[in-house]
């Protein structure tokens, strides 16, 4: 049973904030069957536990959830109750929308800039290996929401949007800290380097990196010089390279679709770079490439 529900297109207290698509609590005092169904999930979903112990189904998987843990989702994701049914206790649930297609999930409200809305976006797509993040303090954050929502007092878009975007960045260091706390800096590493190979054609800053790390950008650039020898770009653009390669020995891909994909803003930038770090073109590469394939027996 809801004891607090906005929901967009019955509260009036939404109207002025579209990307609220809700923000509940949710109480159970008795276990209910077919109550908590599979839902295929459109936006950034927080599920924030109160008291009560939760054994949800997310993406399929099953993951107890207790007071101070947040289930944290992205678009495409599921999540259920476990054989459907609705455990005893309380929860509170928050739903905001995303513009779709765009590599940033936080839209035009948000108030930070374009930098930090793609490093929240790049931090929540990949909770999606450790949904269940432990934040206590998330609650204080959900009641103030919900009380300035209800008084709506001047300023308070301002506000709201601004609580929204303060949720969501303790949100995403949480998550780093939590994923940082379960690796040491080489796993990390090679965490970061999956990340970036998923998505080469995005401009990656160093700060941006740093980020997906939970670092600072100097402890990062130090970090990153003494595990691989090379600075943050220089790493980068070595990721792009071997990435390239795998490309080119392709023979339906262009050159310059290669170039774009991974990330190089011209064909002759790619071509200068890829020569630089391979001792060939990419045309010369594929070449001989293609010979070798035919003088296989």
């Amino acid at each position: 049973m809801n004891q607090l529900d906005f929901e967009q297109g019955i509260s009036p207290e939404l109207s002025s904030f579209p990307h609220i698509l809700e923000l509940s609590l949710v109480k159970s005092s008795t276990i209910q069957l077919n109550s908590f169904e599979k839902e295929v999930l459109n936006g950034i979903c927080l599920f924030f536990v109160i008291e009560g112990k939760f054994d949800w189904l997310i993406d399929d998987k099953p993951y107890s959830v207790y007071p101070g843990d947040m289930a944290v989702l992205v678009p495409e994701q599921s999540i259920a109750g476990i054989n459907n049914i609705l455990n005893i206790g309380s929860f509170y649930v928050l739903r905001i929308s995303v513009q779709t297609p765009c590599k940033s999930l936080l839209g035009k409200w948000s108030l930070l800039n374009n930098k930090e809305k793609l490093s929240l976006s790049q931090i929540l797509k990949h909770s999606r290996t450790s949904p269940v993040v432990k934040f206590k303090e998330a609650q204080l954050l959900f009641q103030s929401l919900i009380a300035e929502l209800k008084n709506e007092e001047v300023g308070s878009q301002t506000l709201v949007n601004h609580m929204l975007d303060q949720l969501l960045i303790y949100v995403c260091r949480q998550l780093v800290r939590q994923s940082n706390s379960r690796r040491d800096f080489p796993q990390t590493f090679l965490n970061l380097e999956q990340i970036l190979r998923k998505d080469l054609s995005h401009q990656w800053t160093v700060e941006e990196m740093a980020v997906l790390t939970g670092m600072g950008t100097t402890a990062f650039t130090e970090k990153v010089r003494s595990f691989s020898g090379f600075s943050p770009l220089n790493y980068l653009i070595n990721i792009r390279i071997s990435e390239a390669m795998k490309m080119v020995k392709r023979r339906e891909a262009s050159l310059t679709d290669i170039a774009y994909a991974t990330g190089f803003y011209s064909s002759q930038h790619f071509s200068t770079t890829f020569k630089k770090l391979t001792g060939y073109t990419p045309s010369d590469f594929r070449k001989n490439n293609q010979v070798e394939q035919n003088q296989k027996p």
